[in-house]
């Protein structure tokens, strides 16, 4: 019995385009924040690239009119300050709520590239019967150094089993056996791009039933056998 709709491998992006994306989207949302976000909402400009595209002049005007209705709302009274935009970049003026906008922006350019990482696990479950002397196998499509956990369970007996992969290349390796075994839980860490799971056989006299519980970065479960 199957209980997962496993999408195809090529729809989903592999870790090493995940953590690529994640990073190029860093580096964007930064260079956008620093160079256009805080000299046109604030007038403050680190690299100077605000002066010269006309965006500080637009925040330095943006910060005065709203010291202006601060004042206002507060019942300070006065006249209206006239606006004289700064021709040093040495000039400093109060910015006020800067950090928590400032934040807010951050959050956002970022909040991009943390959803889809966070796309990259999945969890799944499937189930097997096996006959007395039959034996089948599942496999996870992982990148290397990707991890998944996973538990399984034999309900009706104990069952001979091999957690190992194969990759490109006719690589091959072997990460855990046992025989007679109930269940068995913990991480699996992919050590090559390739096929990463589960052999087992039943060899009681019995039928058995194996559940297997997976969850974690790799981009396709499928019985092989």
């Amino acid at each position: 019995m199957f209980n997962s709709q496993a999408p195809k491998t090529d729809d989903l992006p592999t870790s090493a385009q995940l953590v690529k994306s994640t990073v190029i989207s860093a580096i964007a949302a930064g260079a956008i924040l620093v160079t256009v976000v805080l000299p046109s909402e604030y007038g403050i400009d680190p690299t100077g690239v605000g002066s010269v595209l006309g965006l500080t002049e637009m925040g330095e005007i943006k910060t005065k009119l709203a010291e202006e209705a601060e004042m206002d709302r507060q019942g300070g009274g006065g006249q209206p300050v006239p606006v004289q935009p700064s021709t040093s970049q040495n000039s400093t003026q109060p910015v006020p709520q800067q950090g928590s906008s400032v934040l807010d922006r951050i959050i956002r350019e970022f909040g991009v590239s943390a959803a889809y990482a966070q796309a990259a696990t999945r969890k799944d479950e499937m189930s097997v019967t096996l006959q007395p002397g039959e034996a089948t196998e599942i496999k996870l499509t992982m990148s290397k150094g990707a991890k998944a956990t996973y538990e399984w369970t034999a309900q009706g007996g104990g069952v001979n089993y091999d957690m190992h992969a194969d990759g490109d290349g006719g690589k091959t390796t072997s990460y855990k056996k046992g025989r007679a075994e109930p269940t068995d839980s913990g991480e699996l860490e992919a050590a090559f791009d390739g096929k990463h799971g589960w052999f087992w056989r039943n060899r009681t006299s019995s039928p058995v039933t194996v559940t297997l519980k997976t969850s974690g970065a790799y981009s396709d479960i499928k019985r092989m056998m």
